[in-house]
C-alpha cells in the first residue's frame, strides 16, 4: 500500500512541477502533507526517471532547465559583442567611485575595461567572482578588490550564499553592474541560476546605480530566478542582435538602454 501511495503522490507531483513550470520544496511539502525530506527524495526519484529537473530549492520540467554554460564557453560566445558592452559600462565609472560587479563573461569584459582605463584611481571594486577578482588585480594598487566570500560555484567560478550576502550587508556602493540570463518587459530581470540570482538581488539593496548587462540573446527571455523588475535597475548596456521592439518597451518602462555597438539603427 506504501508503494501504490507513494506511486501515487510522484505521479501528481510530476503533474504540479509540469503545469506550473516550477515548484518549490516547501509548497509542495504544504500540497501534499508530506515532509520536505519526504518532497526531495521524490524529486530525486522523479529525476532519475528523467520527469523533472532538480533545481535550487524545488524542481522544474526537464525541457524548462536549460544547461548552463561554464564561464569559459560563455566567453567563446560573441566576445566581441562582450567587449563592446564592457567598454560601454566601464565608461559609467568615475575616479574615486565604489563598484559592485557581478559574474559572469560580460561582467568580465567589464571588469577588462575598467583595467585598461589608466585615468580611473582610487576605485573600490566588490565582486563574488574570482575569475573577476584575478582579472582585476592587474589594476592594484589604483583599484582596491574586495572578494565577499561565500559558497563557491565551479561553473561561474562565483561565490554565492550561504554567507556571500554578509559582506555585501554591510556596504553600500555607487554603482552595481548585474549580468542576468533574461530582461523581459513584464517578467523582469531573471537567471538561469538561482542561488546567483539571490546574491544579484542583494547586490541591488546594496547600491545606489543599477546597471544591468545583457547581449542582445537575453532580451525577451525568462529564466528561473527572478533578480528585479525592470523598475528596479537604472539603465541597460546591450549590444550585438539587438531586437529593437524590445528595446523600444523598455525605454517606454524609463529604463535607459546604451546599445553599445553598430547593431542600433
Amino acid at each position: 500500500m506504501l508503494r501504490d501511495t507513494t506511486a501515487v503522490r510522484r505521479d501528481r507531483l510530476a503533474a504540479l512541477v509540469a503545469e506550473r513550470g516550477f515548484l518549490r520544496v516547501g509548497d509542495a511539502s504544504v500540497i501534499f502533507g508530506v515532509s520536505e525530506v519526504t518532497v526531495r527524495a521524490d524529486l530525486s526519484a522523479l529525476e532519475a526517471e528523467s520527469r523533472v529537473s532538480r533545481v535550487h530549492g524545488g524542481a522544474m520540467p526537464p525541457s524548462a532547465a536549460p544547461p548552463e554554460p561554464t564561464i569559459e564557453q560563455a566567453l567563446s560566445l560573441s566576445s566581441a559583442t562582450k567587449r563592446s558592452i564592457g567598454q560601454a559600462a566601464a565608461a559609467m565609472v568615475r575616479s574615486g567611485d565604489s563598484v559592485i560587479l557581478d559574474v559572469g563573461s560580460t561582467a568580465l569584459a567589464v571588469a577588462e575595461a575598467l583595467v585598461e582605463r589608466a585615468d580611473l584611481s582610487d576605485v573600490a571594486i566588490i565582486t563574488n567572482g574570482l575569475t573577476i577578482a584575478l582579472a582585476l588585480e592587474k589594476a592594484h594598487p589604483r583599484f582596491t578588490i574586495v572578494v565577499t566570500g561565500g559558497t563557491l560555484r565551479p561553473l561561474q567560478h562565483s561565490l554565492v550564499n550561504p554567507s556571500a550576502s554578509t559582506l555585501l550587508e554591510s556596504i553600500h556602493a555607487d554603482i552595481a553592474f548585474i549580468g542576468c540570463n533574461g530582461v523581459d518587459v513584464q517578467r523582469g530581470v531573471t537567471n538561469l541560476n538561482y542561488p546567483e540570482a539571490e546574491v544579484k538581488r542583494r547586490m541591488l539593496q546594496s547600491s545606489t546605480r543599477h546597471v544591468l548587462l545583457a547581449d542582445g540573446s537575453k532580451l525577451g527571455q525568462v529564466r528561473l530566478g527572478v533578480v528585479g523588475s525592470i523598475s528596479d535597475f537604472h539603465d541597460l548596456v546591450t549590444g550585438g542582435d539587438v531586437p529593437h521592439n524590445v528595446v523600444a518597451q523598455l525605454r517606454q518602462r524609463g529604463l535607459t538602454v546604451v546599445v553599445s555597438d553598430a547593431s542600433e539603427q
